[in-house]
């Protein structure tokens, strides 16, 4: 199932997305759901609008945080836990969540802004202390996101969620992927572009950590709650990824769909 977060009408809402490829009886439809699916049980009301029609948002906005593990691309199998190796952790603000086609900001603060695309968890129950077999349990879904990064920052010293943590700097959408499984999830062709060109393309199996491994951890080290995202990283070294005013960037994710943002500078 696809769920999107849009507006329409004036209004707010939560729906499912029926698009014509999948060979359903509405063309690029979105049907209105009763509530937010991820503080309970929803229904369909009836209602239902073309999706062209519509404003896509971010599908979810992280009630408590956005925990990001840091870029590791040395393509190896995953260190094991009992070695003692853990990963790089950083969180960034829900102020930083934006949705498609919604502009990435490039701070007046920043010479060396970097877009990075991958694979965003979404948490749909609380839980602490998992082991990888139970992961499955508490995900809600999947979404592509676009961890962007004023890497000049990182370079001055400044930690993880200063740089990473500017309005804009978390474009999720466009929709949230609630039928794959976890392994399916593991194996997802990542393309990030600028302007049309790859920049960054990759897979989620080439995580250091694989994504049921990173849950695990953070839920050993933190408790998650429902509507916590989790940016399981790249799965891929990029390339060119510096960004400028004038420039799309788009993050494109097998079975998931294509998140795009233009970029502007931040007024001063």
């Amino acid at each position: 199932m696809r769920i999107a977060r849009y507006a329409a009408d004036g209004h707010i809402y939560y729906g499912t997305v029926e698009l014509a490829a999948d060979g359903g009886p509405h063309p690029d439809t979105v049907a209105d759901l009763t509530g937010d699916p991820l503080a309970g049980p929803v229904n369909l009301t009836g209602r239902r609008h073309a999706l062209a029609e519509v404003r896509l948002l971010a599908p979810v906005i992280p009630r408590s945080k956005i925990v990001g593990l840091a870029r590791d691309h040395a393509g190896g199998p995953a260190a094991p836990l009992e070695a003692g190796a853990t990963p790089a952790v950083f969180f960034k603000p829900n102020t930083s969540v934006i949705g498609p086609d919604e502009p990435i900001a490039v701070p007046a603060l920043s010479r060396d802004t970097a877009v990075e695309g991958g694979l965003a968890v979404v948490i749909g129950r609380i839980c602490r202390h998992l082991n990888a077999e139970r992961v499955p349990e508490v995900v809600f879904g999947y979404t592509a996101a676009n961890d962007v990064t004023a890497r000049d920052f990182l370079a001055d010293g400044q930690p993880w969620g200063i740089a990473k943590g500017f309005d804009s700097f978390t474009p999720l959408g466009p929709w949230l992927i609630t039928h794959l499984s976890l392994e399916e999830a593991g194996n997802l062709e990542i393309t990030t572009t600028l302007d049309e060109a790859v920049v960054q393309h990759g897979s989620t199996k080439q995580l250091l950590w694989p994504i049921a491994r990173q849950i695990a951890y953070l839920s050993r080290v933190m408790t998650l709650l429902p509507g916590d995202v989790i940016l399981t990283g790249a799965g891929a070294p990029a390339g060119s990824c510096r960004v400028e005013a004038g420039q799309r960037s788009e993050v494109a994710i097998e079975e998931i769909g294509r998140l795009g943002n233009p970029v502007i500078a931040e007024a001063d």
